[in-house]
């Protein structure tokens, strides 16, 4: 069972087009005979992460990709690392903006995704989906539940997961903007490949996707 999930608005946003491509990428995977749940996480600490666990414990899945929106980056963003920090520059959807805080009280400092990062990046670029390796998924609720599905993960080894982050949707732009934007269709379409690439790879290829800053 492949879980999915997507964030709600957040920061005066009237969309989230991480919901979208989950969503949407379910009915993809759906229509190939996958069973395949998506989930809308709240933007807000510790309601995320709870929500999150309680999708965990329900559907007991074996993959899990979650998704947030990063607006601002042009490509499709795949997290390699989530930190044991929350460090909210703007308020989340409840108001609360913690500083320097723990995800987890006494959790390690960092968790590394257990999807084949480097292999989904090939298989995007072989769709001509413009992609990366990221090596930050920021300290906000993105960042906060990536870590909680990592920790949560510990405890069930036969579960893999992870992180995308996704440009702004198109639409959610206005015409003639120079900030980078993706079709909600094709971050869908990504986010299958990413979950197709993962349930076909059990190692991880050796390419070149650092970052020299």
């Amino acid at each position: 069972m492949i879980l999915l999930t997507g964030f709600e608005p957040f920061g005066g946003d009237t969309a989230n087009p991480s919901w979208t491509a989950a969503r949407s990428a379910a009915r993809l995977l759906q229509a190939e005979g996958l069973d395949v749940q998506a989930v809308e996480l709240p933007c807000v600490f510790g309601d995320s992460a709870r929500v999150l666990a309680e999708a965990l414990e329900r559907f007991r899945p074996e993959l899990v990709l979650c998704a947030g929106q990063a607006g601002g980056r042009a490509r499709i963003s795949l997290e390699r690392v989530a930190i044991n920090c929350d460090d909210a520059r703007i308020p989340d959807n409840a108001g609360n903006q913690p500083v320097d805080e723990p995800v987890v009280q006494g959790g390690p400092a960092a968790y590394f995704t257990s999807l084949p990062v480097k292999a989904a990046l090939a298989a995007l670029t072989a769709e001509q989906i413009p992609a990366e390796v990221s090596q930050s998924a920021g300290t906000y609720v993105c960042n906060h539940v990536f870590y909680a599905l990592m920790h949560a993960l510990r405890l069930r080894p036969g579960t893999r997961g992870g992180f995308v982050h996704v440009p702004y949707a198109d639409t959610q732009l206005p015409a003639g903007s120079s900030t980078p934007s993706l079709p909600a269709h094709q971050m869908a379409v990504a986010l299958a490949v990413v979950v197709r690439t993962a349930l076909a790879t059990t190692a991880d290829l050796r390419l070149a996707a650092g970052a020299t800053h």
